[in-house]
């Protein structure tokens, strides 16, 4: 059976309460999935393809150790797309994470897009929305730290939504 997959970080349960006070207006994905920093893109894989992957994602977060990282501000990703988020600042561990998890033996394949951690706020919105939104959030005074020890590997259930198959805490065999 085929499975779409997706590895992301989910934030304290106090920062996604105030993620989700902008993500319930301004992002339809709020009801299908808590907000997240992405670690690997959704992908596809069968279903006979978990048990090496989630092998592979052990490894991955034995290697890391826990670490913190930081919010400082409002971004957009537009022209690219109508993506409004929270900047996470650029971090080693995220960035080995990301690069470990993209590595050819594990699957899913490349990324996109380079990688630019976040936590969105707002998508699919139009032009002038966003231009609104952004105008409005971006005076926004975002100073937010925190610690952060497992990622999680989800899959998307028929009705588009997500949940977690696997946790992997990290610097911990």
């Amino acid at each position: 059976m085929n499975m779409k997959l997706g590895i992301v970080i989910f934030p304290s349960k106090k920062l996604q309460d105030f993620a989700n006070s902008y993500r319930k207006r301004y992002d339809p994905h709020y009801a299908l999935v808590p907000p997240h920093i992405t670690l690997k893109s959704p992908f596809d894989a069968e279903e006979g393809d978990l048990k090496s992957l989630t092998s592979q994602l052990e490894e991955i977060a034995i290697k890391h150790q826990p670490f913190s990282f930081h919010l400082s501000k409002v971004k957009t990703f537009h022209p690219l797309n109508n993506v409004i988020y929270l900047k996470v600042d650029p971090n080693e561990t995220l960035t080995a994470l990301n690069e470990d998890l993209h590595e050819d033996s594990i699957i899913g394949g490349k990324p996109e897009y380079g990688f630019v951690p976040h936590l969105t706020i707002g998508q699919k919105l139009s032009n002038l929305e966003h231009d609104d939104v952004y105008n409005s959030l971006q005076m926004m005074d975002v100073d937010h730290e925190e610690t952060v020890d497992r990622f999680h590997l989800l899959y998307q259930l028929e009705n588009g939504s997500w949940t977690v198959y696997e946790t992997f805490l990290l610097g911990k065999g």
